[in-house]
């Protein structure tokens, strides 16, 4: 018995010690895999930071509206008789429009006119005796009394008949008719739409923050999409009061030469233009890096430099670091697919305003850095790269509008 149980035992611990010896052997191979192991080289596509000329907007929203546009009524009621016009069609100003049933009127006019031609004879027989010293004056004053009643009642009934017949205010593209022959229309009854599509005008809020940055007379632009924006124009309106529940200010902006491809109603991204301004340092968008722990950029040194250079130094604003990116530049700029290797440094950076896809940098690098624009997501402080410009975010980006 006692030397079965000194058998088994020696079996457990021939077992144990083996397994232990394994899990030794195996953890020393991976840790000699991992010490011998080259270090990964990531392509990467890289933007030399250069001073620019920055042009800073204030961004909006806006809605298209013509410079004359109006919805047609009627002002008194009757049966439409005529409609003379189809929806588009391009009318001037006078135009008749639509025409009422108005034999009423025509015939009260009528009756009018004959009572002011005979008040009208009857004024000048009365003058005509005052003259020659047989009428009296009250006879005369009588006459003229009635013939001006007359001529009054005559332009009163003329003004009727005139309501009966609906004129274009001012030239213009008529919309779709919404009456219909022999419809029985009240005062206020909308015909159709009429709009002046030769000069629009555009109507947005803006913060009250930007209210000292707006002019009259100042610049925009404006299309249906931010990155399209063809048409121009300039503020000709700026509300003086500040709307206390919104705290945005009215900007009202006239565009010329739309070309027909804007309508009133339609939404409208805008951009009014601030004076330009000389040496800002600005890199695309892609290129800045958003963390907790801040915003920040991958900028590049030769990889020869990595022994011979602190990391503290290389996320310095200047000095060494800055030579070094400066060296980089010159080897990297039109290196797409080279074999040069470069070292990552983890920059952390101030950015500014944005606009067009750039981003201004306040703060952190200098003309003459490269960053990386693209593949950042793979990186880490002290990475390898190598450079390949042949295709850039910006380009992926105008190729898919």
């Amino acid at each position: 018995m006692i030397k079965r149980f000194i058998i088994a035992f020696i079996l457990v611990a021939v077992i144990a010690g083996g397994l232990v010896g394994y899990n030794l052997f195996r953890d020393r191979m991976i840790e000699q895999y991992f010490a011998t192991m080259p270090v990964p080289t990531l392509t990467v596509s890289t933007t030399t930071v250069e001073p620019s000329t920055w042009t800073p907007s204030i961004d909006a929203i806006g809605t298209m509206g013509a410079a004359n546009g109006v919805d047609l009524t009627v002002e008194t009621n009757g049966i439409v008789e005529e409609i003379l016009f189809q929806a588009n069609s391009r009318v001037q100003a006078g135009d008749v429009l639509l025409r009422l049933d108005d034999e009423a009127q025509k015939a009260d006019l009528a009756a009018a006119q004959t009572q002011a031609a005979l008040d009208q004879q009857s004024l000048e027989r009365a003058r005509a005796l005052q003259q020659r010293g047989v009428g009296s004056q009250s006879s005369l004053d009588e006459a003229e009394a009635a013939a001006a009643a007359s001529a009054a009642r005559v332009q009163s009934l003329q003004a009727a008949l005139n309501q009966k017949v609906l004129r274009a205010p001012f030239s213009g593209t008529i919309g779709i008719p919404r009456i219909d022959l022999g419809q029985y229309l009240t005062p206020g009854t909308r015909v159709a739409t009429l709009q002046d599509l030769d000069t629009m005008r555009v109507d947005f809020t803006v913060p009250e923050q930007r209210f000292e940055e707006l002019k009259i007379g100042q610049p925009i632009r404006l299309g249906l999409t931010e990155d399209d924006m063809p048409f121009t124009g300039e503020i000709i309106g700026i509300d003086p009061k500040i709307d206390p529940a919104t705290r945005l200010v009215s900007v009202r902006a006239e565009v010329s030469r739309p070309e027909g491809r804007l309508n009133p109603g339609q939404f409208v991204r805008v951009k009014v233009e601030l004076p330009a301004e000389e040496n800002v340092i600005a890199i695309p968008q892609t290129a800045l890096v958003t963390s907790l722990y801040g915003d920040y950029v991958y900028r590049l040194r030769p990889a020869e430099e990595e022994a011979g250079a602190p990391a503290a130094a290389n996320q310095g604003e200047g000095g060494e670091a800055a030579q070094e990116s400066g060296a980089a530049s010159e080897t990297s700029e039109g290196q797409a697919g080279s074999d040069q290797v470069f070292v990552i440094d983890q920059v952390f950076v101030t950015p500014g305003r944005r606009s067009n896809r750039s981003v201004e940098i306040e703060k952190g690098i200098e003309a003459g850095d490269v960053v990386v624009n693209a593949g950042q997501n793979r990186l880490s402080n002290g990475a390898r790269v190598r450079i390949d410009n042949s295709v850039q975010p910006t380009q992926i980006g105008s190729s898919n509008r």
